[in-house]
C-alpha cells in the first residue's frame, strides 16, 4: 500500500518555490475522513500550506473569499452546494481547482469549469503529487500572461451545467450575489457578482447601471432621458436602464467599436 507521506525528493518545485512562494491550499469535502487524509498527504509537499477545511460548499465559498488560496482541494458531491457549483462561485482572482471524488462520471463537467486536475479516491499520493505541479504551472502562467477573456460562460443549474457563448449574451442584471444572463431564448441564473463576472469577460461588455451591464455589440441606440439618465436599446427589443454615472463610459466605448 503506498504511504501517505511523499519523500521530499520525489515533489518537484519550479525555481524559487519555497515556503515564501509557498502553494495555499483549501481542502473542502463533506466527509472528515477524506479531509483528514488529503492534510496528511499534503504534510509530506514542500511550500504547500493547508490554509484551511471546510465540509460544505457554503463555508467553502466563505472560506475561499476569506482565506484566499490558490488552490481548492473540491469534493464534488456535497449537501447543499456541490462542488460543481463552487467551482463556478468562487471570489475573483479564482484559485487553481483540483476536483478530488469517488466518481468518474463527473470528469467532463469537472475540466469545463477549468478544473487544472481530477482526482479519484482513495488519492494516491504520486497522482497527488502530479495535480500539485500542475496547480503551480497554473499560477506561474497567469502571473506572467494575462488570461484571455473566455468564450463562453457555464453556468451550473441543480446538477447540469449550461454553456453559454458570450456572442449570444445581450445584457447582465444583477441580482444580489447572482447574475441573471439574459441570453438569446434563456436567462440562467450565475452565482457571482456583476463586478466579479465583468472582470473575466473583457471590454465587450460594459456595465451602464449599478445593476446592469450591456454587450457592446447588442446596443442598437442609446435614448436620452431626463436628468442624464438613458435608456440602452439592443437588438433583441430589449431596454436596459443606463444611468447618468456609467453614461459617458458607455458612450465612449460604443464609439471605440
Amino acid at each position: 500500500m503506498a504511504s501517505d507521506r511523499l519523500p521530499l525528493a520525489g515533489v518537484k518545485l519550479p525555481a524559487g518555490a519555497g515556503s515564501i512562494s509557498g502553494l495555499r491550499v483549501l481542502i473542502v469535502d463533506d466527509e472528515a475522513p477524506a479531509r483528514a487524509r488529503l492534510r496528511r498527504l499534503l504534510g509530506g509537499f514542500v511550500g504547500v500550506q493547508v490554509v484551511g477545511e471546510a465540509g460544505d460548499g457554503e463555508a467553502a465559498l466563505a472560506a475561499a473569499a476569506t482565506l484566499a488560496p490558490d488552490l481548492l482541494l473540491l469534493d464534488i458531491q456535497m449537501p447543499g452546494i456541490g462542488g460543481l457549483d463552487v467551482a463556478a462561485s468562487l471570489p475573483d482572482p479564482a484559485p487553481a481547482v483540483v476536483f478530488v471524488t469517488a466518481f468518474d462520471r463527473y470528469a467532463l463537467d469537472a475540466f469545463d469549469a477549468a478544473a487544472v486536475d481530477y482526482l479519484l479516491k482513495p488519492v494516491e499520493p504520486e497522482r497527488l503529487s502530479r495535480a500539485i505541479d500542475r496547480a503551480r504551472e497554473r499560477r506561474t502562467l497567469r502571473a506572467a500572461v494575462p488570461l484571455p477573456p473566455p468564450a463562453q460562460l457555464l453556468v451550473p443549474d441543480r446538477g447540469r451545467t449550461h454553456v453559454v457563448p458570450l456572442a449570444d449574451i445581450h445584457w447582465l442584471e444583477a441580482a444580489d450575489n447572482y447574475v441573471v444572463v439574459h441570453a438569446a431564448g434563456r436567462s440562467p441564473l450565475l452565482r457571482r457578482t456583476l463586478a466579479a463576472l465583468l472582470a473575466d469577460l473583457g471590454d465587450g461588455f460594459v456595465r451602464c447601471h449599478r445593476g446592469a451591464a450591456v454587450a457592446l455589440a447588442q446596443v442598437q441606440q442609446l435614448q436620452v432621458r431626463d436628468k442624464g439618465d438613458a435608456t440602452a436599446v439592443l437588438r433583441s427589443g430589449a431596454q436596459v436602464p443606463v444611468s447618468r454615472q456609467f453614461r459617458a463610459a458607455l458612450v465612449r466605448q460604443l464609439g471605440e467599436r
